[in-house]
């Protein structure tokens, strides 16, 4: 299998894993920057549309921020060494729920606070790993990701508060007495590499003010033994920015809906 163990045990310590072997073949990569480079034409007078921060590229139907998608992208949501790693950590049965690129433009990247995703995810109960794809490598020159080792372990939601500015990916921010800071580790990517983590780890990046681009794809995957609640109150769509959680489309990507609850209809054309 893709992971070894000490990668495995590397996951369940620290929250996020880099395996050290696997990278995503050039070929694919070039298609993820074709169909990046579509996308932003596609989308051209959207006012929403902003190339650092893209939800739901795979969905043809225009959703969150009214983004018109391609299905294609589906396809990176099916790379079966991605699912075998997948596999190894949460099972043999998990949902795609989630798409999401991280643009990161060259010198006008925006930076993402310090905030755990399961703060705003209609997950029941809360579990789900998160793939980040890199397509041009991440340093902590580009606004790499980085992120608290172990801030995972007591599966606990930290206090949040919203901070809408201009310079910020994501609305939602930690406050800032929850955790210690100062034990921030980088997640430096070559080009192709992968991370996954936690959806219970507390991570951020900086800003991009490098020359160059740092673009990411990410997947959002939770095991089919959890409840997408589409109806959930947990979902704050009036309070933030309009992820369109309550009409999120899922995808069955192994195995079966262990919780037999998911509606696989909704979000779909």
């Amino acid at each position: 299998m893709p992971l070894s163990q000490t990668e495995i045990e590397t996951y369940h310590r620290d929250g996020l894993v880099i395996p050290a072997d696997y990278r995503v073949p050039p070929e694919i990569l070039a298609r993820i920057d074709r169909l990046y480079q579509k996308l932003i034409d596609d989308n051209r007078g959207n006012p929403d549309f902003s190339p650092d921060f893209i939800l739901g590229p795979h969905l043809d139907s225009r959703g969150s921020y009214g983004i018109k998608g391609d299905p294609e992208w589906l396809e990176f949501a099916r790379i079966e060494e991605i699912l075998d790693m997948v596999e190894q950590l949460i099972g043999a049965d998990f949902i795609l729920w989630g798409m999401t690129i991280f643009g990161k433009p060259a010198r006008v990247g925006k930076a993402t606070p310090w905030h755990q995703d399961g703060d705003y995810y209609p997950i029941e109960p809360l579990e789900t790993i998160t793939v980040w794809i890199s397509l041009d490598g991440s340093t902590p020159e580009q606004g790499c990701m980085k992120f608290i080792p172990g801030s995972h372990r007591e599966h606990h939601i930290y206090s949040h508060h919203f901070e809408h500015r201009d310079d910020y990916t994501l609305a939602q921010v930690i406050d800032d007495d929850q955790v210690d800071l100062a034990q921030a580790r980088d997640v430096v990517l070559e080009p192709g590499q992968i991370s996954l983590h936690d959806v219970y780890l507390v991570h951020g990046s900086e800003a991009n003010l490098s020359d160059r681009r740092r673009m990411g794809l990410v997947l959002r995957i939770m095991p089919a033994t959890s409840f997408y609640n589409h109806n959930s109150g947990k979902i704050k769509e009036d309070a933030g920015s309009p992820h369109g959680y309550s009409n999120r489309a899922l995808f069955l990507l192994r195995g079966e809906d262990r919780s037999g609850r998911n509606d696989f209809s909704r979000g779909h054309e």
